[in-house]
């Protein structure tokens, strides 16, 4: 057994898990009305086939004032704990374990009911909440006590209660948003109130064989933030007041500190944790402690329960990626696991665009009914000879599952590895998981018998023989034309980002950028790291951003002290706006944030007026006013690509069927979310 302490059980006294692994709350959006229960049901049955040892859904209202959102997931009648019941039997006809969060949103509620501890908008909904009087306050407990209740009557081992985060319980810790003055505010005892009266009663009602979690914020980084002596009293409260098991919150909602994303390093918070049991275990403490924050590999996850960093690790966009993460890593399959790269395209992105979550490198995840790969029959005639050209994203994801269904796969590159644009994507400081991608579908290739031709440039002719051509061809850098671009003279002064990323050609030490989409703002902080990447030195990752050690400093938020920039940037784009407007919503303000801290100049509304010895003149707005010299030693063309489909027509015109998919279907902004979708999607239904 390769992962001993990941694997072993867990025994809470009164029920014991199957292993160390939690699957975090995610909301999906299948929580959100009552048409998705079904659907529900099959998502999370599959992750409890995958056997993690306890599953948690997303977060579920305990009243309208509670609502993230108008008509968001409300668990408060008997009638809905009965349609929860067919996810609890689904869930444990598998033999898995779920608890239902609850989940009161308090001021970040976008929606006009809600409430908090004083009258304080929050920074990241429009509506101001109205403050709770004393009954009020009551009824909110009361909610919280009932939603627990209907948990236990649907079926659920458990519920955790969202105390992190800056949501509803959070926000009466801190002053900074508890400004009460009366049994409810003032000294910490009395902020602290509102979760222990919660708890202890949740625990009275639902009696001692029911899994709670309470979800602390360890490490609340916003002003007047929870002190480190606070977090401990809190917690000694906690188990007091009846929790099973204490999870790890990290940041709230609007942190100006990334606590999530693809460039916070591995098991970036998971120190946080092992200071509180450390501190608690000298106090006789016992309770189980989770960590949680970028753990997406069981090796990563075994060190951390190895080294006593925790007691069980929380994981939750890793079983968006991988359902069968924990069962592939007891068969010794981890080579197989679909890594999460911490990207947010599909899950928190698709939250925040109202849209159902998934997983840019696994479509299927909630919407396992709808993208199913089902084994073509067994008959010679249903079998095709297939040829996917291109093995980027849209080209691997076809060819493994045209061949996981039984298909011949053909799959050419004309380059020397596979990946295509993920091989520029992962050597961007912070973007490294995109490596494990290409490890996935390498693997993948191999496991489904898809046949791989690498260093093959194929012709219309190579394609005549196949039932069905898949091309998968990607794109080509778009010439933005600009006067004296191509000037001999000038030679290695203008470069292409593929001249950047894949040629390593030399870069000056002033350079401008013609572009500020997601190419720009990544050749920008390609060139910005010069080889060293904060995602891969945590203490560095933790000085640029400003998080210190929460005994020395008020909720872990120091003054940002980040290093010198190494060259001089000008990031430009020709439309008015925000820079990086196209960027992902919940990631997009991390990049804009890390160029800002390096000095780089950002210019909108910009026209490329000429390219000459000494950089690149521009002017601004449709009048061309205001013609100026961005001085630059090197010029980066990242204006937009456009699709490659050389072959199509010459296909077409010879009768062969043709698809077209990712990049060669639709340039736009690099798209992989899209790609693999397009060709999960075809591989399903050819």
């Amino acid at each position: 057994m390769s992962y001993p302490h990941l694997l072993e059980p867990l025994d809470l006294g009164f029920t014991t898990l199957k292993n160390r692994v939690l699957m975090g709350s995610m909301h999906t959006g299948l929580e959100d009305g009552r048409k998705h229960f079904e659907r529900m049901a099959v998502y999370f049955a599959e992750r409890a086939r995958g056997e993690v040892g306890l599953i948690v859904t997303g977060g579920y209202a305990p009243n309208i004032e509670g609502w993230a959102k108008p008509f968001a997931g409300t668990l408060a009648t008997s009638g809905a704990a009965r349609r929860h019941q067919v996810i609890t039997r689904a869930v444990h006809a598998e033999g898995g374990k779920i608890a239902l969060q609850i989940l009161h949103t308090g001021r970040y509620g976008y929606q006009p009911f809600c409430v908090a501890p004083s009258r304080i908008q929050s920074p990241i909904s429009p509506f101001t909440p109205r403050e709770l009087s004393e009954r009020g306050i009551q009824r909110q407990i009361n909610a919280f006590v009932r939603c627990a209740q209907l948990a236990r009557e649907a079926g659920y081992d458990g519920v955790e209660v969202m105390g992190s985060e800056g949501y509803f319980l959070n926000q009466f810790l801190v002053t900074h948003t508890n400004q009460r003055s009366d049994g409810w505010g003032g000294s910490y005892e009395n902020r602290m109130r509102l979760p222990l009266e919660v708890l202890t009663r949740i625990r009275a009602a639902v009696g001692p064989d029911f899994i709670i979690i309470y979800r602390l914020s360890m490490l609340d980084l916003i002003p007047n933030g929870s002190s480190w002596d606070e977090v401990l009293q809190l917690a000694r409260g906690v188990v007091k007041a009846g929790a099973t098991l204490i999870n790890t919150g990290i940041g709230w909602h609007e942190a100006r500190i990334p606590t999530i994303a693809t460039s916070v390093p591995r098991a970036g918070f998971a120190w946080v944790t092992k200071k509180l049991r450390d501190q608690l275990r000298l106090e006789g403490i016992t309770t189980p402690l989770i960590t949680s924050n970028r753990i997406n590999t069981p090796e990563v996850a075994e060190n951390l329960l190895a080294e006593g960093s925790a007691d069980m690790v929380s994981m939750a966009r890793p079983f968006l990626a991988d359902p069968e993460f924990v069962k592939k890593a007891r068969e010794n399959r981890a080579d197989e696991i679909n890594t999460c790269i911490a990207c947010n395209q599909a899950c928190l992105d698709h939250t925040f665009a109202q849209k159902i979550s998934s997983c840019l490198v696994n479509p299927r995840a909630a919407f396992e009914q709808e993208i199913n790969i089902i084994p073509i029959a067994k008959s010679q005639q249903a079998r095709k000879k297939v040829a996917v050209v291109g093995a980027g994203p849209a080209g691997m994801a076809a060819a493994t599952t045209l061949a996981e269904r039984g298909h011949e796969v053909h799959l050419f590159d004309a380059a020397a590895e596979i990946g295509g644009q993920f091989n520029l994507a992962r050597q961007i400081p912070g973007k490294e998981e995109f490596a494990e991608t290409l490890r996935y579908f390498g693997r993948r290739i191999e496991v489904t018998g898809v046949h791989l031709h690498l260093n093959r440039r194929v012709t219309t002719e190579d394609l005549l023989a196949y039932d069905d051509v898949l091309l998968a061809t990607g794109v080509t850098p778009r010439d933005p034309g600009i006067k004296g671009q191509d000037d001999p003279a000038l030679a290695g002064k203008v470069l292409s980002y593929l001249d950047v990323l894949a040629r390593k050609a030399p870069v000056g030490q002033r350079v401008a950028i013609v572009g500020a989409g997601g190419i720009g703002f990544d050749v920008a902080e390609y060139l910005l790291e010069a080889g060293h990447s904060l995602t891969l030195d945590a203490p560095a990752w933790r000085r640029e951003w400003g998080v210190g050690d929460p005994a020395e400093v008020r909720a872990g938020l120091l003054r940002p002290a980040p290093s010198p920039p190494r060259r001089a940037i000008t990031l430009l784009q020709r439309k008015a706006g925000k820079l990086g407007g196209g960027l992902g919503k919940t990631t997009g303000w991390i990049h804009r944030a890390a160029l800002k801290m390096k000095q780089v100049e950002m210019l909108a509304d910009v026209n490329y007026e000429a390219i000459t010895a000494e950089g690149l003149w521009v002017s601004y707005g449709e009048k061309h006013r205001d013609t100026q010299l961005i001085a630059a030693d090197t010029i980066v063309l990242c204006a937009g690509q456009l699709p490659n489909r050389e072959l199509e027509a010459p296909l077409r015109s010879a009768g062969v069927r043709v698809h077209l998919i990712g990049g060669a279907l639709e340039a736009g902004e690099l798209d992989a979310k899209r790609a693999i979708l397009q060709g999960t999607r075809l591989g399903c239904s050819l």
